[in-house]
């Protein structure tokens, strides 16, 4: 990193506008910045500070402060441009903090934001190119470039030499503070928190799993109950052995529950002998209860049998007189139904004649047959009467119709007179609709045209916003090309360096003894040079050349890519204009909607052409149908006439054939029922005198038959005779009494009935009680055999699940036991960490060391070689070790703790301290070179003597084209280092100039 050119502005002291030209002062490799108390010097770095990092240094970014001078105007803006080079890329760096200007209308201020601007360079160009205006976006690219934080930066390049002198004297912990900032070593820090709370993760894991298995071990006590004879061991959750304890005492319990189970089993095998031994007893008893029982009711039944004798005798009887009776039952059943019958068709007559008039009373069958004939004779004379009747109707229906007609043409004219009354209104509508309908036509056209363009300018929009979101991720792509590009370009320029601060032994590997030296010539060769470790061969560095070669071509590939996309954008925004993609999508969408509201009001010109073309094909047929309905009514004037002549003709003919009723079909219906009934009455009469016949036939045979059965009269014959259902239910009766006295006989015969009613009583009661008890004591020894069973079962199962539990807390208690090994090493807690240092103070102890060993190859030239830096890692007193720093001096060959030096040997040393500490933080950040470093006070604690050789250390650091800005007020300084900045404080404010360069 060099810098090349600071301007401030309203800044700090400094009133107006003040320029430093870095270039110049750097010309000397070595310059002073120096001043009056007060004047400003250190503004001048916190100016560079906040350019780069829009803050400056920790000590003076005081909460609520401000950066605007007091001396400058009101109407001046506060700015801060700084242009350097870092990482092979020109850039410039402009802010201006936010500050409070006058109102340009009115008086008061108001507040502007805070800007900020980045440019880069175009060297083929010649010219600047704005890369960013956002801070954010301006802060990780400048972050990214020197790979350094603030505070790093701080530290590295603008050197304080109070702080380091206070390093030196601090203790172990204020120096882990300092170094953790430096180094960001809040990653190990991460990987300590991280372990721990893994352990406690895993600590709670393990406990939780004996939790569960202690949860198991109770239910395992639970389930044996009285069978378990040891208590639960008295082990907490978490402790050791608790596993291997709970399974021993579960293999103890499982060992009760299974003897108990075999009592038991005996148990029941003894109660089911016992039962079974009372169940045969109980059988026995039944048995012979149930013989004596049925012997017993045998005799009764014998007893029963003989006092009902007589109702047998009597049943056998009235069987035996059914059977005669079947015999006339035919006879019966004849003459039953011939009386019937005969009754029937009286009933028939009587009803027949009561419908018949008065005059037919007595009338015979043939007779009424005579009547019944004369009333279809004159039936068939009113057949003519009919035909006229309706014709009349015919008539009646023609003059309704007409009637109809006339009413139907009537509203039609009224219709039509109505609908050609409003004639004029509804064409005169249907045109207007044409005309619009034509206007939206035009209008839809119009809009056509400026629809397609909307819709580019849209599209063009929302590419436009794409390709600014490409833009950005391309330009940061192109960014870490760069980067990378500059880091491969460094690289290789650091290897080719070490290869020609080695050519030596690189030409000295092609000396041959007696040939000529290709440098000097010499054929003697007595000590060529010989290569050492890290040695850079031609290989490296074409292989960095290479990869540097390959990095440019990715960098300028991405350029490439950058300014295509660019250029891509531009057109889109040309296109598209400024105006938000959102809003000319809005106007698209609202010139397509107009559009097509005129488009669909245009589709409508078609149908209004129909519609008045129909319209007046409409207005035709209405005024032909008021024509046509005039026609008509002429027509049916003279129709009606000749229907009212012929009406009245046949209206005349019908009265005389009508008679009495109101019409001939009246007239026909009487003649026709008159017809139809005196034909029944005349059928209902021969058919009583036939059922009469048969009646008499009938007793006759009936009388015949019974005397021929033995009845004297046929109502004996009737009387003894049983129906179907009477019969069955004598003999059931007669049969049933038959098997009753057979089945008391067998039960009597029976010899193991009657050998069990000579044997005493049976008692089932009491062999029932027996056999209940002996259940009981069975049911008893099965419940508790499988109790015993389920105990057991339950307790294998549990002890499998135990052993479960137990098998995975195996790898989670390993698991535990490693990582809390870890996070106690870690942490410094563990007995195994001997020097009780936690993980990141190990880390900065090896910093510390880098620092040190860094630091003594510019304090042994400062000390005349007297000084050595040497890292400790001792404990301090009960402490924690890691963090020491001693000084080894070569003149007592003691060592000391840096605390004891004095103070210009505490300047030099802190010096030293801070330039090896920014090597090392410069190589951590990625190797960024730091062309241009500034030294921050304390030279006026140095005699003459250690003062020359701190500025020889000090212009050593000018090799390589570096410049070293020493900040001091020495007097001493100002006659040794020729080139000076000096801050010269006024009224007005300070202002800078430059002494001692140039002409």
């Amino acid at each position: 990193m060099r810098l090349h050119h600071l301007a401030v502005t309203a800044f700090g002291p400094f009133g107006g506008r003040q320029e430093v030209d870095f270039d110049e002062l750097g010309s000397a490799g070595l310059f002073l910045l120096h001043g009056a108390t007060g004047a400003g010097k250190t503004s001048v770095l916190d100016a560079v500070c906040f350019a780069l990092y829009n803050a400056v240094p920790g000590a003076r970014q005081t909460p609520g402060g401000t950066l605007r001078s007091d001396h400058a105007a009101p109407a001046v803006r506060t700015e801060v441009c700084l242009d350097l080079t870092v990482a092979g890329r020109r850039i410039e760096v402009t802010r201006q903090p936010p500050w409070e200007r006058p109102k340009k209308r009115g008086t008061g201020t108001t507040t502007e934001k805070a800007k900020a601007w980045l440019r880069e360079y175009d060297a083929e160009s010649g010219s600047w190119k704005d890369l960013s205006r956002s801070h954010q976006e301006i802060g990780h690219e400048i972050e990214s470039l020197l790979g350094m934080s603030r505070e790093q930066f701080c530290q590295v390049v603008l050197l304080p030499q109070g702080d380091f002198a206070r390093f030196l004297r601090a203790d172990a912990e204020a120096r882990g503070k300092l170094l953790g900032r430096l180094f960001d070593t809040r990653r190990f820090a991460a990987v300590e928190t991280h372990l721990a709370e893994r352990r406690r993760t895993a600590q709670a894991q393990v406990s939780a799993g004996d939790d569960r298995l202690l949860a198991v071990a109770h239910r395992i006590q639970q389930a044996a109950g009285d069978a378990a004879e040891l208590p639960l061991p008295d082990i907490a959750s978490g402790e050791p052995g608790l596993a291997a304890a709970l399974a021993q005492w579960a293999a103890v319990a499982r060992a009760g529950a299974r003897e108990r189970l075999a009592v038991a089993a005996c148990a029941v095998t003894a109660a089911e002998s016992a039962q079974a031994s009372a169940q045969t007893a109980l059988d026995a008893v039944r048995e012979t209860h149930r013989l004596q029982a049925r012997y017993a009711q045998a005799r009764a039944g014998a007893v029963r049998l003989d006092e009902r004798a007589g109702e047998q005798r009597a049943w056998q009887e009235r069987m035996d007189r059914a059977r005669k009776a079947e015999a006339v039952t035919p006879a019966l059943a004849l003459r039953a139904e011939t009386d019937a019958e005969h009754q029937s068709a009286r009933r028939a007559e009587a009803g027949a004649r009561a419908l018949l008039p008065a005059a037919f009373d007595g009338a015979s069958a043939s007779g009424l047959t005579t009547a019944a004939r004369k009333a279809l004779e004159e039936l068939g004379g009113l057949e003519s009467a009919r035909r006229a009747e309706q014709r009349i109707a015919e008539l009646t229906e023609r003059r309704a119709e007409a009637d109809r007609q006339e009413r139907a043409d009537t509203e039609a004219l009224h219709e039509a007179a109505a609908w050609l009354d409003g004639w004029e209104t509804s064409r005169r509508t249907l045109q207007e609709r044409i005309e619009h309908a034509q206007d939206a036509a035009t209008r839809a056209e119009h809009l056509a045209g400026q629809l397609e363009p909307a819709r580019e300018r849209a599209a063009a929009a929302h590419r436009r916003d794409r390709l600014d979101a490409q833009a950005g991720r391309t330009k940061e792509q192109a960014l870490a090309a760069r980067e990378a590009a500059g880091a491969a370009h460094e690289h290789w320029l650091h290897l080719k360096e070490r290869r020609l601060q080695g050519i030596a032994a690189e030409l000295a590997q092609g000396l041959t003894p007696g040939e000529p030296c290709a440098v000097c010539g010499a054929t003697d060769h007595p000590e060529p040079a010989r290569t050492v470790e890290g040695h850079v061969g031609r290989q490296d560095e074409e292989a960095a050349l290479a990869a540097y070669r390959q990095a440019d071509e990715r960098r300028a590939e991405a350029e490439r890519a950058l300014a295509d996309v660019r250029e891509a954008l531009a057109a889109q925004t040309a296109a598209a204009g400024d105006a938000p993609a959102r809003e000319l999508a809005d106007a698209a969408e609202e010139l397509t909607r107009h559009h097509a509201d005129a488009r669909q009001l245009a589709l409508g010109l078609h149908g209004a052409r129909e519609a008045l073309a129909r319209a007046e094909a409409e207005h035709e047929r209405r005024l032909a149908q008021r024509q046509e309905a005039a026609t008509r009514a002429a027509s049916r004037t003279s129709l009606r006439e000749s229907l009212d002549r012929e009406q009245a003709t046949l209206e005349e003919d019908l009265a005389q054939a009508r008679g009495g009723a109101a019409s001939v079909a009246q007239r026909a219906a009487q003649l026709e029922r008159q017809a139809a009934l005196l034909t029944d009455a005349a059928d209902a009469v021969r058919a009583a005198e036939d059922a009469a016949r048969r009646l008499k036939d009938a007793d006759a045979r009936l009388a015949d038959a019974a005397y021929r059965a033995g009845f004297a009269t046929p109502q004996d014959a009737a009387d003894a005779a049983l129906d179907d259902a009477a019969y069955r239910e004598l003999q059931h009766r007669i049969d049933a009494r038959r098997q009753e006295e057979a089945a008391v006989r067998a039960v009597l015969a029976e010899p193991e009935t009657a050998a069990a009613d000579r044997l005493p009583p049976a008692d089932p009661a009491a062999a029932q009680v027996t056999a209940e008890a002996a259940d009981r004591r069975l049911r008893t020894a099965v419940t508790t055999r499988a109790a015993a069973d389920h105990r057991c079962a339950e307790l294998d199962r549990l002890s499998r699940q135990s052993a479960t539990e137990t098998r995975q807390l195996g790898p989670l208690r390993t698991v535990f036991d490693r990582v809390a090994r870890l996070a106690g090493l870690t942490a410094g807690t563990s007995a195994e960490n001997e020097r009780k240092m936690r993980l990141e103070s190990y880390v900065l102890a090896a910093r510390l060391e880098q620092v040190a060993a860094a630091a003594t190859a510019r304090l042994q030239r400062m000390s005349s070689g007297r000084y050595t830096l040497v890292h400790s890692d001792d404990r301090a007193g009960r402490g924690r070790s890691g963090l020491g720093l001693h000084v080894v001096d070569a003149w007592t060959g003691s060592e000391r703790d840096t605390a004891t030096l004095s103070g210009g040997e505490t300047f030099f040393a802190s010096l030293a301290l801070a330039l090896g500490l920014a090597d090392v933080v410069t190589e951590e950040a990625g190797g960024v070179r730091l062309d241009t470093l500034f030294i921050d006070e304390g030279f006026g604690s140095l005699d003459d003597e250690t003062l020359d050789e701190v500025l020889d250390v000090l212009d050593s650091l000018r090799e390589r084209d570096r410049t070293v800005g020493i900040v001091s007020h020495v007097a001493d300084l100002r006659r040794r280092v020729h080139a000076q900045l000096e801050v010269v404080k006024g009224r007005a404010g300070s202002r800078v100039r430059v002494r001692g360069v140039g002409g």
